[in-house]
């Protein structure tokens, strides 16, 4: 007869684990346009992505601690800016067109998931984990990024007709102009003030540089709701992809014997133009505040396997950008 066992719910850890990969490598995040130009289109972008598969590879497992790499790809598809043709037509060409290329994508996941998923509001928690990082001689004058939707990664210059930023005084005087300042400059500034949404009162549109965000922390396994990891990969049964894209789930396993989704680092080979939006991506990770429990059952499983990771969760991205339209 087995013994029944007893424990308090306390007992428990409160916030639950995921397995992790070592990398998470991301081989496309196209646009509603770049399907529209059909099949040439999705040819053109793996054939530049190819050949960066295994320099990518090469690399990260130089930083396994001597394991064999484990290595999970993922394609995001923008379903949230445009409700382009279906699932049932763009995937199976898109699928095709990597087997062609040699690539396998292990998972496919919605960008409007990143906004959204199984009815909780993923980019809304992440809105509220923000925490800007005043630059020194911050006078607290504009208003918070949570009513603004905008985030610098530094001091913007002072609006005219403002407080000058070294005045005590409470009243309105016309400033003198200063340039804007990178906070983390090395010697000159690269100064970004980025939009993370546009909200008309109603309805609150994410950007796309904040969903990528959200992408990212999720594909670093950072992100928890009351202790639950959100975006879970449902399984592909092998069927038919359905016709409306709310049909598909957020997240889509399509290889049963893929490594991880989440994982320790992540690598996104992205056409040139994303640049600027990636580098918006980068301020936004600087300034979340993540789960601490998520980040310290990370950085406790990357020790236990010789693995060393920088404290800057933006520094455990990567990026390689290729020519393109």
């Amino acid at each position: 007869m087995t013994e029944a066992v007893f424990r308090e719910v306390t007992a428990d850890p409160r916030t639950q684990s995921v397995p992790l990969s070592h990398l998470s490598l991301e081989i496309g995040h196209l646009y509603a346009e770049d399907f529209d130009r059909g099949a040439a289109r999705l040819r053109e972008h793996f054939a530049h992505a190819r050949p960066w598969v295994d320099a990518v590879a090469a690399s990260a497992a130089l930083d396994t601690g001597g394991k064999r790499l484990r290595m999970s790809t993922c394609f995001l598809i923008d379903d949230y800016f445009s409700r382009f043709s279906s699932p049932a037509d763009v995937v199976p060409a898109l699928l095709a067109e990597a087997e062609r290329a040699g690539l396998a994508i292990d998972y496919l996941a919605r960008e409007s998931g990143c906004a959204e998923a199984d009815g909780f509001p993923l980019a809304r928690s992440v809105a509220r984990r923000l925490v800007e990082s005043p630059p020194p001689g911050s006078t607290g004058v504009r208003p918070p990024v949570a009513e603004t939707g905008w985030l610098a990664n530094g001091r913007r210059s002072p609006a005219p007709g403002g407080p000058a930023p070294d005045s005590r005084r409470k009243e309105a005087v016309p400033s003198v102009w200063r340039p804007p300042h990178e906070t983390a400059a090395r010697r000159h500034s690269v100064f970004l003030d980025a939009e993370l949404w546009d909200d008309d009162g109603s309805h609150r549109t994410f950007s796309c540089s904040f969903l990528a965000a959200v992408w990212q922390l999720l594909r670093l396994g950072l992100l928890r709701h009351d202790g639950s990891p959100v975006l879970r990969p449902v399984l592909w049964d092998g069927g038919d992809f359905p016709r409306d894209w709310d049909d598909l789930p957020p997240l889509l396993q399509l290889n049963p014997a893929a490594a991880p989704f989440a994982a320790y680092r992540t690598c996104s080979l992205l056409p040139s133009r994303f640049l600027p939006v990636e580098h918006a991506v980068l301020v936004v990770l600087e300034q979340t505040d993540v789960d601490v429990d998520a980040l310290r059952q990370v950085t406790e499983r990357s020790a236990r396997e010789g693995i060393a990771l920088p404290d800057s969760i933006a520094d455990r991205t990567s990026y390689v950008f290729y020519p393109g339209p």
